[in-house]
Order: structure tokens, then sequence, then C-alpha cells
């Protein structure tokens, strides 16, 4: 053969094999990608162990990673060893010799192609099928930890008086066991048919007999342990209908068991855990008689059973045993799952008390002193005024406030007041220039915290602060004021080292400053460093001169993001609030304690149930949910996370709580003890809404005792939309110090309204002491409105008010020019066998991008004011019965003021076109003028003051002439007399 190609010919000849050079470099090449790679998973690992080491958490870590690596290489390898056993089993069963037929002739040809990796294809196998089995038992580590650690509730179920914690811990580990059970057996079924079938142990068109002995002694077996596996799962359904969730038309969603599952269900299942048992054995035997003829009739009456004795059975008694009488039928049951979810809610204590809805004095006169203390109605809305507050105490571009400030109690003087609060966090968009050292280096943290009287506004509308400007100044003392972690913190920074931060700017300039916390994690080390820089894609971390020594990254900032990722067992709650104690600003986050596993208790789904029109419009509102679906919850852990230091801390809260008692366990020395908390913290604890929205919505069914009323759904309520805004979402619950009938002083409360089904009059107001640290807190409280008169609920107050003629063309010339009007939180007030309602009315007119208080809306009773401030408003809500009464005349409240002396008359005259002027500006909206207005109002008042005492000195203390003008120029010239008081927007 002629040599064509210039090379070697003959045997040694090797056609396309790459040289040795190559070779070394695609090996290295190769070599290379895999160190990349397992580096880049080690970056993942090795970040995960630094940070949670230096939270101090790092049990946590551990903990759950040894339990994770524990039940993957377990399962994985019982799932690996079960399929891998049986295709060998299957291979060693094959018969000698295969069938002379095309079917055989066929398999022959792949017989031989796998013979040489037969290994190499078992171990791809059973490989695959343990990665797959061991991801998902890895996935299980809360059900195992669960299970393992369990304590008692020392509460047994009504029906098969087994304690709770089987339920809750138990039996979810024993149905993932049986699931796992099932897989295993299936797949090495599957695997073993396969297996016979390829060497000639099953046959499909080959003549003689469809199977060898060895198959089907081998395939019965397998089928034997799948059918033991069913008997077992019937024998756990049993247990499962105490915590089976079905669809109820009488009460919609129902847990547990109803009539038709004690009387028919529950003995079907025992019938069938029989049967299964019976087939089973069958199958076994069929070592011995080699052959399926029974096993097969064994399993299709068990099918049939199921079908008969699991399906229509129950479905006849449904028909013809509870339908005709479903309430007698079903009251015992309902009585129990009554029982049940209440305990499970915590709302077993709530106090339902009948209320008038309507005020028994005639005189409405003698309640106005009653009116200021049954509340400290709350003016400032937390979630209108954040603009107010990114306004006046922004202070710079770099700093921001959330869309939803907090309310919090601070005392002053001895007395508790209602504070709406906000941190200056650090606002990366307003930032001068945006690069990756001023935003990862330079601008690192907010500074100080704003706060405000919740019942108080000043004369132009704005907040009156009690903590303001930067440095933050004002009644809260000396605290630690820089923010390295906050809600709005979300990216990371590296701080400590030779780049000086960004600290805040003064007259004097700006001002720097570096870290000196322990936070975070030190980059120092280069193996730190490239894992870093693999972890967050930023290769700069590995090389930038702007780290060196104590350089510290700080990342996972924000409260909820901290606390769920040192206690992943726990839900958190959807508003984390700052509160500051003793020297420090601290950030308060509730944390739930939840199973879904709580016998006859009825579920529900957490992140339906906490939605609301607040949540709707910050996302960051809403709840982090471990198990979305529930049907136990508890307030068992108050969380911290230290502003400055990002120190987690968790403290027991709920010392009962058996589900905090097995995690615990699980993890020991993560919570402290409820004795820890410190009593400065303690006073800014509350009762957190998340919870409480779950219990109103409970309690829209649940606050009725005794099954026939349940059934029947007439006294079914609703939680009512928000009636301040055209969302749709349901109205948020709003923190208040007020005092419920029969209280003798105001508490710190959380209060919502409820509706009737498909209703807008008012059914029930709720609420529940939010005082932490008092002997009443957590204690629910409904009064609940008659069912034959109709009181208006928020829906309709809201109408009635943008109804009212008086009150709809002020609203119309408020929205004047470029104006927009916002409507604050309505809240309710019970008051005298009635209800106050009171809603602020805001404002962003002209320029003026941020909203002023300018109205109180207050109805009771029937009567309606719409005025400057609350205490104008109540004057005239309980000045008079009846509807509005409209405002007298301004000439007749008034009259001009005068003097006698030329001087003072024409201050005053000034005065009064002032007053004139800012009225007129008011009716067009122009905010501008009216504070204009208004500084001109003061001037002249001043200057008759100043000419007034001129004129009394020149005059002599004893002419009489001269103490009637002093008297008659007194009255004219006081602030409380000035045209200004009565119609400044002064919220008293």
């Amino acid at each position: 053969m002629p040599d064509r190609g210039g090379g070697p010919t003959g045997p040694r000849m090797r056609v396309g094999r790459p040289s040795r050079r190559v070779r070394t470099l695609l090996m290295t090449l190769g070599v290379l990608a895999v160190l990349a790679m397992a580096f880049v998973m080690f970056a993942g690992f090795w970040t995960d162990w630094l940070w949670y080491r230096s939270v101090k958490y790092s049990s946590v870590f551990t903990t759950t990673l040894w339990t994770k690596i524990g039940l993957f290489f377990v399962f994985g390898l019982l799932m690996a060893v079960a399929v891998g056993v049986n295709i060998w089993l299957a291979h060693r069963l094959r018969p000698p010799l295969s069938a002379m037929s095309m079917e055989q002739q066929s398999l022959d040809r792949y017989r031989m192609s796998v013979a040489p990796y037969k290994k190499w294809i078992l171990l791809g196998i059973t490989s695959l099928v343990g990665l797959i089995a061991g991801a998902s038992a890895a996935g299980q580590w809360r059900t195992w930890l669960m299970w393992v650690n369990g304590v008692p509730f020392n509460q047994k179920d009504p029906q098969f008086h087994l304690d709770v914690s089987f339920y809750a811990f138990d039996l979810p580990w024993y149905r993932f066991m049986l699931g796992f059970g099932f897989a295993a057996a299936i797949l090495s079924l599957i695997a073993a048919a396969l297996t016979h079938y390829l060497y000639g142990g099953l046959r499909v068109t080959s003549p003689g007999a469809r199977a060898t002995a060895a198959a089907t002694g081998h395939l019965s077996v397998l089928l034997g342990i799948f059918v033991t596996l069913k008997a077992v799962a019937y024998w756990l359904d049993r247990y499962g209908l105490a915590v089976k969730s079905s669809d109820f038309k009488a009460t919609g969603n129902w847990t547990g068991l109803r009539y038709v599952d004690a009387n028919a269900y529950l003995p079907a299942k025992t019938i069938l855990f029989c049967i299964a048992v019976i087939c089973a054995l069958l199958f076994f035997a069929t070592l011995w008689r080699r052959t399926w003829q029974l096993p097969v009739i064994g399993f299709g009456l068990m099918v049939l059973s199921a079908i008969l004795i699991g399906g229509l059975y129950p479905a006849i008694v449904q028909k013809f045993q509870v339908q005709p009488n479903e309430q007698a039928k079903e009251a015992p049951y309902v009585e129990k799952n009554l029982k049940a979810t209440r305990d499970a809610y915590g709302i077993t204590g709530t106090e339902v008390t009948e209320y008038a809805g309507t005020s028994t004095t005639e005189d409405k006169t003698k309640l106005r002193d009653d009116a200021d203390g049954a509340a400290s109605i709350r003016l400032l809305d937390p979630n209108v005024v954040s603009p107010t507050f990114q306004q006046l105490q922004q202070v710079r571009n770099y700093y921001a406030f959330p869309s939803n400030l907090d309310v919090d109690r601070y005392s002053k003087d001895g007395k508790d007041q209602d504070t709406v609060i906000g941190l200056r966090e650090l606002n990366l968009q307003g930032i001068p220039k945006s690069n990756w050292i001023n935003n990862h280096f330079r601008y690192t943290h907010g500074f100080g915290v704003v706060a405000a009287k919740g019942t108080n506004a000043d004369a132009e509308g704005r907040p009156e602060f009690t903590e303001y400007d930067l440095p933050s100044k004002g009644d809260l003392g000396d605290y630690q004021q820089r923010i390295y972690y906050g809600e709005k913190t979300s990216q990371y920074s590296i701080v400590g080292g030779p780049q000086k931060e960004i600290d805040y700017s003064d007259d004097t300039g700006e001002k720097t400053t570096s870290y000196k916390g322990k936070s975070g994690v030190n980059l120092s080390n280069p193996v730190n460093r490239a894992a870093y820089a693999v972890a967050f894609s930023e290769p700069q971390i590995l090389y930038s001169g702007a780290i060196g020594e104590g350089s510290r990254i700080l990342y996972n900032r924000t409260p909820k993001e901290r606390v769920e990722a040192v206690a992943p067992w726990l839900t958190i709650d959807g508003d984390a609030y700052p509160a500051v104690v003793g020297d420090k600003i601290e950030w308060i986050v509730d944390a739930y304690t939840t199973t879904n596993g709580y016998p006859y208790a009825s579920r529900t789904t957490l992140g339906d149930t906490t939605a609301d029109s607040l949540t709707a419009a910050n996302n960051q509102r809403a709840v982090v949910a471990q198990q979305n679906q529930v049907n136990y919850i508890r307030n068992s852990v108050k969380a911290t996370v230290d502003a400055y230091t990002g120190k987690v801390t968790l403290y027991e809260w709920d010392t009962k709580d058996p589900v905090l008692k097995t995690w615990k366990k699980a993890f020991p020395g993560t919570v402290k003890p409820k004795g820890d908390i410190p009593q400065a913290l303690m006073d800014h604890l509350r009762y957190p809404q998340d919870l409480f929205k779950v219990q109103r919505e409970l309690l829209t069914r649940y606050h009725v005792k005794d099954a026939e009323t349940f059934l029947s759904g007439s006294e079914v309520w609703q939680v009512p939309d928000d009636p301040t805004n055209k969302s749709g979402n349901a109205v948020p619950p709003y923190y208040l110090s007020m005092k419920m009938p029969g209280e003798q002083s105001q508490a710190f409360s959380l209060t919502t309204t409820l509706t009737p089904n498909g209703r807008d009059n008012l059914s029930a107001f709720m609420s529940v002491n939010a005082e932490a640290g008092t002997s009443d807190y957590g204690k629910i409280n409904i009064l609940k409105l008659p069912t034959g008169r109709t009181v208006d609920g928020p829906k309709r107050v809201q109408s009635q008010f943008n109804s009212e003629p008086s009150i709809a063309e002020s609203i119309r010339l408020l929205r004047g020019g470029d104006s927009e009007v916002e409507y604050g939180n309505l809240l309710t007030v019970p008051l005298d066998g009635g209800l106050l309602y009171v809603e602020p009315v805001y404002v962003r007119g002209g320029g003026l991008k941020y909203p002023l208080l300018r109205k109180v809306l207050v109805t009771y009773g029937g009567a309606t004011a719409f005025e400057d401030t609350l205490g104008q408003a109540l004057d005239k809500v309980f000045g008079a019965e009846g509807s509005t009464v409209e405002p007298p005349d301004e000439d007749e409240t008034n009259p001009p003021p005068t003097s006698s002396d030329p001087t003072v008359q024409e201050a005053l005259d000034d005065a009064q076109k002032a007053f004139d002027d800012g009225q007129e500006a008011l009716k067009k909206g122009d905010w501008e003028a009216y504070g204009t207005a208004q500084k001109d109002l003061e001037d002249a008042l001043e200057r008759a003051e100043d000419a007034q005492a001129a004129a009394d000195k020149k005059a002599g203390s004893g002419d009489k002439a001269g103490d009637s003008g002093d008297k008659n120029t007194e009255e004219s010239g006081k602030p409380s007399s000035s045209p200004s008081s009565s119609k400044s927007p002064d919220s008293g």
C-alpha cells in the first residue's frame, strides 16, 4: 500500500493520537479546571464557616452541616446498596442458557456490548440513585433533628390519646422513612426486572415460561416488601387522619377527624392494613410455591378493597348518615377542633365581651375629658410620614429612612410617650459618585436616630421631633449612633482597613472614621480574600490596595437576614424595629416556632394571613417563613441585632413552648434564658404584628365556643379592607396606647376592627395588650357589637367622612392646585359604650413633596368634625349631639382686635391681614404662601405686644384707663386669642 501521508506505515502507525505535549497540556487544563471547580465549592463553604464564626454561632453551622452530611451518606448509601444488591442478585440468578428466539438474539447484542463495562455501569447507576436519595434526605435535617430531640407537649389528642409530640415530631419522620422505603423498593424492583429481562430471566415473546423460578422468587420478595410498606402506610394513615386537611362545606378549611373519618375511614384503614399484611405474606410465599397466582389474586383484592372500603364506603356514610343530620353528627368533632385550634394559636384565653356600640350618656359634653383619657391618639401615621422625616431630617442624600417607620414608647419625666421612630440609614443611590471604592469602602453606614411625638405636630403640621439633627440630639441621651446594620443595608462593606470611611458632615466639613467593632470577617488572610473574591464574584477583593491590615468585610446586614441565618429553625416576623437601649441602637426581631402537626388544629397559610395593605406596598415587611402552612405558632424568641456591631442575641420568651425546647436541645447554648433580658430592652419589647394578624384571622371564626353556632356560620367575621386607600388589601393592625372598658389606665396595645362576612358594618373591636413585662401582656380582648343593630365599620366611617358636604368641600379646597391629600391611619377607640374614630389628614402641597398634618377627622355617635386640631375636633363632636355642626361665622367667633393706641392698632391690622392672607392661601393649597403669612402674623403680633408694653409704661400703672387698656390689649394680643390660634393646624 503506498505511503500517502509521508508518515510511518505498518502496525506501529497510530492514527489521530495527539502528541505527548498536547496530552500533557490537556491533562494540565483538566486538572486546573477540576481545581477551579473545587475552589469555587470550597469558597462557598469556607465563607459560610467564617461568617458563622464571626457572629459566634459556629455551632449552628456545624450542627446543620454534620446533620446534612450524615443524612446524605446514610440514606445515599442505603439507596445505592438496595439498588446495587438487587441488580447484582438479578445478574447472579440469570439462567445459564437463554432460549433461542428472536427476542433473545436481539438481547444478546446488548449483553455483549455491556459485558466489558458491567462493573462501571453498576457503579454509575448506584452512585446516581445514591446521590439523588442522599440529597433528598439531607433536605430533611429539620425533620431529623425534631425527631431525635423532641420533647413531649404533655397534651394528648382526643382520638388516639397520643401525645401531640407524636404528630409534631415523630409522624413526619416516619412518613419520610416510609417514602424513602417506597422509593427504594420501586427502584430496586425496576432495576431487578430490567436485569432479569436483559439476561433472560424474564421473557415477553419467547416460548415457554415467562419467568424463571429464580426471577419469580426475587421479584416476589421485592413486591412483598412494597406491599408490606403499603400496610405500614395504611397504619400510619390512621394517625394521619388527626392532622389531615380537608374541605368542610360548613367551615371551609378543616383539620382533624370528622364523623366520616372516625366511622368510615378509620375502620377502613385498619381493614386495609390487615389485607395488605396478608397480601405481603402471599408474595413472600412464592419463594416456596414458585407461582404468582395467589399473590396476584391477593393484590387484586387489596386494590378492590381500597376502592370499595377506602373510597365507596366513606362516600355512602357521608351521603346517607351525615348529610341528613350534619350538625348533630359533626358537633362532637367540631368541639375538638375548636379547642385544639384555640390551644394551638394561643387564643384560648381570649375574652369576648358584649359591647353596645352606642353611648348611653345623653349629655355628650361630659365625655369630652373622658375622650382625652381613653387613648393617646396617634396623629402621626408611621406609614405616611416617612417622606416628611426624609425631607426634614435626611440632611444628606446618602441617608434615607424606611418607607414605613415604627411606633415605640419612650419615657420623659416619668411619663410614657408613643413615639414614631426611624433610623437614618445608608442610601447608596444618593452618594455623589458611584464606584467600587465609594460603594463598599467610604460610604458604609448610616448615622443617628430620628424620633417624633406620635400624638403631636407643630403649627405647620410637621412632626414634633424629640430626636433630631446630625449628629442626633434630643431626649434619647448618649448612644452609639453609627448604623452598620439596618433594613436598607443590603450590600457588603469593607471597613477597618487603610481606607477611611465617611462618618457624617456638619458645618465644619466632612468627618471620617474607621470601624472599631469586631464584626465581620478579617480579610488580612489571603485565603480569605481569595474565597470572598470568588464568593462575591469581585476579583478586586483579591488585589485591591484599599484592603490591608485590620480590614473586615461586613455582609448579611439586615436584621431579619441575620436572625434567620443564626436560627434557621425560626419563622421571622415581617417588621423588625429599632430601639435605643442604653448606650446603643438595637434592632428587635420577633421570631416564632411553628409546626404543621398539631392534631385537630386548623391550618393557616402565613404568607396569606399576614398580608395587608402595608405588606402589599412594601415586600420587606413580609414574614420570613420556614414552613408557610402551619397549625401551631408561638412567639417563643425575642431577638436583637446591634446596629453597630451586628451582634445577634436570641432570648427565650415563651418558656413553656415544647417546640422551642426541642430546638434548644438540637442547638444548645444558642438561646439565652428569659431572665437575661435587661430591663432597658424589656421596656421596648412589644406584641408582634404577624402573630396578631394570624390570631385575628383565626378569631373571625373561632371566637365562638359552641359547635352549633360554628357550623351555622352566622357568626363568621372578616378582616375589613383598608379604607384609607384603594389597594383592596386588609387593614393593618395599629399600635396605640389606649384604655379598654373596665381598665383604669392606658396600656400600649395592638388593635384592629372586624366586620361581618361580606358586609361593612362593625362586628367587633379586637385588641391585645402589647406592653411586655406586664401581667396582662398578650391578653386578647374582643368587644362584640350587637347583631340586631348596625354599627358603622371602618369603610362606612370613611365613606361618611368623604360624603359629608362641608368635609368634601374642605377636601376639595385642600386638593387645590397640585396638592395631594393622604389619609392616615383610621384609629378606633372604645368610649362609653360607643366608638370614637379618629383619622389624620395629610397634604402634600405646592412645591413640598412631603406630607404635612393639616386636618383631623373625628366621628362619634353620629357627630362628625373636620378641624385643624384634634382638640378642636373633639370639642366640636362632644359639644352637641347629632350630625356635623356647621362652622360658625368667623366674624362672630374672631372679631377683629382693636386698640386705642394707633401703633398697637396698626400692628393688629397687619396681623389681621396676615391671618386673612393665610386663610386664602390655605384654601388654594399654596403652602409656601401660607408659611409666609404665618411668619408675618407672628411678627405683627410681636410688634403689637411691644407697642402695647411701651404704651402701658408711658401711661403709668395707676391710671384706670390704662389698666383697662392693658386688659383689653392683653386679650387682643395673646396668641391664644389671636386669629392664628383658632385656625392654626397645630395638632393640639
